[in-house]
């Protein structure tokens, strides 16, 4: 199988259907209010979910990954096992709430019966991990020490990593960072593997990149570090970097991988150093890894092909080596369809989320016919447009303040029968409040509540500031008002100085 093809400082012709390719020297800028990656978000997080069937379900409820006192599938559990475990969770919680002088929270659990399980200790560290605040996040760290402690002596029972690991994350909010390197410590004593999980929990904690490149020396050379499904502890520790944003650790990794020897790159190592490189700007580095990465045999995949469809999209193509009859296109809309070309060819078919990518990229560059082109372009390859796809050209169109199309794009939406996400909302809303249609996006605002779709915090900064800055002071105050009476983003009332109620 033909790789890529790349035209930069190296000109090479592999396929017939891709002549050149050059990544723009030009990172994406943000054009919507509210977004903090700066338009990588079709890239990055496909990237970070690459191992989500491993690790999402770790901290939440009954999901059960490496605990083996129980049937792995939840779903054959009997309904009134799992009612009670959810009764003694709900009856356990209450305990430790009253937790204090007069009351030991460990002497009324063993009075009530309650027993720990995996599932009953999952249940209660969750609900204490999601309560925490900045005033109860000490004595929210005892409580869960004081029944993680209290559940390790019962007897027919042991902690799982799991369990270790959400009361890691406990800590880790509640900012008790020694508590939780003795926790590592303990768990590992106990003949436990730390994990990538593990690193990623810890990596957190590090607040400088000096901490951060102890702490993977530390776990490198550890051979206590179990870091599965990762082919070696490199992917592990480069992906809990991408998960973080630390291109430059990513970097900073990838060389320490080098200059070790004992091991070699992998299509997920090569994934996540490229698109390191090309968030830092260092186009000539990613050029060089993609011809190495063909050396070493490897064929660009689903997540590769993504990252060069946004990077054409926001490229700056030389004047090169055009078909006569393409020369009436677009130079980035002729390299796109050469690389979707070159993509089915190979045998990997563009999705919906390749698709998106392209819009998005040339949305942000102002490119809005090219983003209608692949919009029917995704239709025609039977990729039927999702939410996340409408609501990006929606935004293009907003941004450009073509607000005529972009309801005609919300209206085709709603007939597809796809229910417009918060973001989607605020677009519209945006779009409304730019065009001077204040009472329209008054009514959007409204309705999006009445179908069950919360305001983000995004969502009252746009509406807010567009009412205030038009001078409907009694509509901008009727907004705060609802916002606060939701109890959420409270910091925002002072970002609405001389507005609050």
């Amino acid at each position: 199988m033909n790789s890529i093809a790349l035209l930069g400082l190296r000109k090479r012709v592999v396929h017939k259907f891709f002549h050149c390719f050059v990544i723009s020297r030009r990172l994406c800028k943000d054009t919507f209010a509210g977004s903090n990656n700066n338009g990588f978000e079709c890239i990055e997080e496909p990237l970070k979910k690459i191992v989500s069937d491993f690790d999402s379900n770790l901290d939440k409820g009954f999901h059960l990954n490496e605990d083996s006192n129980f049937d792995q599938n939840p779903f054959s559990l009997r309904q009134g096992f799992i009612e009670s475990v959810k009764l003694d969770a709900k009856r356990a919680l209450e305990v430790l709430r009253q937790d204090g002088p007069g009351l030991d929270a460990r002497l009324v659990l063993e009075e009530l019966g309650i027993r720990p399980s995996g599932i009953l200790v999952r249940e209660v560290l969750f609900g204490i991990l999601k309560n925490i605040n900045s005033e109860n996040k000490t004595r929210c760290a005892k409580l869960a020490y004081k029944f993680f402690v209290w559940c390790g002596q019962q007897e027919d029972y042991r902690h799982t990593a799991n369990a270790y690991h959400l009361i890691m994350n406990i800590y880790a909010e509640c900012k008790e960072f020694k508590a939780l390197w003795r926790l590592v410590d303990e768990m590992i004593g106990k003949g436990y593997k730390a994990t990538a999980r593990t690193f990623n929990i810890l990596i957190r904690t590090c607040g400088e990149a000096g901490l951060a490149k102890t702490l993977v020396e530390r776990f490198i050379k550890s051979k206590s570090f179990n870091y599965r499904p990762f082919k070696h502890s490199y992917n592990a520790i480069l992906h809990s970097f991408l998960v973080l944003n630390q291109y430059k650790l990513i970097e900073w990794v990838y060389e320490q991988m080098l200059l070790d020897g004992g091991f070699s790159s992998d299509i997920l190592t090569y994934n996540i150093v490229i698109y390191a490189k090309y968030r830092l700007g260092k186009v000539d580095q990613v050029l060089t890894l993609l011809g190495e990465m063909d050396r070493n045999g490897f064929s660009p995949d689903f997540h590769t092909y993504n990252i060069l469809l946004h990077a054409i999209s926001k490229g700056d193509i030389g004047k090169g080596d055009l078909d006569k009859e393409d020369l009436g296109k677009e130079k980035e809309q002729f390299k796109a369809l050469k690389l979707l070309n070159y993509m089915r060819e190979t045998g990997i078919e563009p999705t919906v989320l390749h698709f998106t990518t392209l819009i998005d990229g040339f949305s942000r560059a102002g490119k809005l016919d090219a983003c209608q082109y692949f919009f029917n372009e995704m239709k025609k390859n039977g990729c039927m447009p999702d939410v996340v796809a409408y609501t990006v050209m929606i935004t293009g169109y907003v941004v450009a303040r073509e607000l005529e199309k972009a309801q005609e794009m919300f209206e085709e939406m709603l007939s597809k029968e796809l229910v417009p996400n918060v973001f989607t909302y605020n677009s519209m809303i945006r779009g409304l409040c730019m065009a001077g249609k204040f009472d329209e996006a008054c009514s959007m605002f409204k309705e999006m509540e009445r179908k069950g779709c919360s305001p983000n915090s995004v969502v009252y900064i746009t509406l807010v500031s567009c009412l205030r800055n038009a001078g409907r002071v009694a509509d901008a105050r009727e907004v705060i008002k609802q916002m606060t009476e939701t109890g959420k983003y409270a910091h925002l009332l002072s970002r609405f100085k001389g507005y609050k109620m």
